[in-house]
């Protein structure tokens, strides 16, 4: 059963570094942050577009390897229709994923993002993972234009 799940969550990663949603620049967005990650080389451009506390699109470009490419395009994916402080909370519990440094999380709050929750067994890809939510984090706060995981 652990090794079906296992390889499903691999296939999903998969699908989204071969297919990443939201990947474009977008037109106009209200917030622009860039976000890097030194030790892998992945590099990424977030978009939003924030109208009344809510998150009306989320877009990114870049590169980087599986894990980040997969983490932005799923988390761009989540954050539409979310208010900031919902993203803000989604922000926290994946770090706590993957991490792990405050115990277990409830993997069903974290919906689809519980593919990563393995990273956290692989300390060097815990950086690649999180790239893209530091990055929303930064923009959500509108204070950096540009951000690094170093």
């Amino acid at each position: 059963m652990f090794d079906d799940l296992r390889d499903l969550y691999q296939e999903v990663i998969f699908d989204h570094n071969r297919n990443p949603r939201n990947f474009r620049v977008m037109d106009d967005p209200d917030r622009e942050v860039e976000g890097f990650n030194p030790l892998c080389g992945d590099r990424l451009t977030l978009y939003l577009r924030v109208a009344d506390g809510i998150i009306q699109d989320a877009s990114f470009q870049g590169s980087g390897c599986a894990i980040s490419t997969a983490s932005v395009s799923l988390m761009t994916e989540i954050v539409k229709g979310k208010t900031e402080q919902e993203a803000e909370k989604l922000f926290e519990l994946f770090h706590k994923m993957t991490t792990g440094e405050e115990g277990e999380v409830d993997l069903e709050a974290i919906g689809k993002l519980a593919v990563l929750a393995g990273v956290r067994e692989y300390p060097a890809r815990v950086k690649c993972a999180t790239l893209a939510w530091h990055t929303l984090d930064a923009a959500l706060k509108n204070q950096e234009k540009s951000i690094s995981t170093e």
